[in-house]
């Protein structure tokens, strides 16, 4: 983990840098497809929800969720991601979905810095990555 800067301008140019967006997005998928077989399930799945850790700190301090809110809740992102409801995931459906999370993520930060802590291999951290590429390239 890492902290960082990050602005919506910082994600909005990472997406539409299409090629690096679309490597990102491949690899993170691979990642999370452990049976290889191209689709994520919601087992496979369950391991990057569960890094938004949703509902597990309030303002930063730890907090012990209620079991049952925290399934639906992972249940309900899941099927954000599943547009075709089959009951998985597949690339280009994780690419979609991604990509409107991050939209939004972009519009809600607007363009003021806000320091994060972002995981090693997160989309986010590559978006950064990116951005100081470009500066000191």
């Amino acid at each position: 983990m890492s902290v960082e800067i990050i602005d919506g301008g910082t994600i909005v140019n990472f997406i539409e840098d299409e090629e690096a967006f679309t490597i990102s997005i491949c690899n993170r998928f691979a990642n999370l497809d452990k049976d290889n077989d191209g689709l994520l399930s919601y087992a496979e799945m369950l391991k990057e929800l569960q890094c938004l850790r949703v509902f597990e700190t309030h303002f930063g301090i730890d907090v012990e969720p209620d079991p049952d809110e925290l399934a639906r809740v992972y249940d309900s992102l899941f099927i954000q991601f599943d547009h075709d409801l089959n009951g998985t995931v597949d690339l280009q459906e994780f690419k979609e979905e991604t990509k409107q999370m991050m939209l939004a993520m972009a519009d809600g930060m607007g363009f003021l810095p806000v320091q994060m802590v972002l995981e090693q291999d997160s989309i986010l951290k590559k978006a950064v990555e990116k951005e100081c590429n470009k500066f000191y390239a």
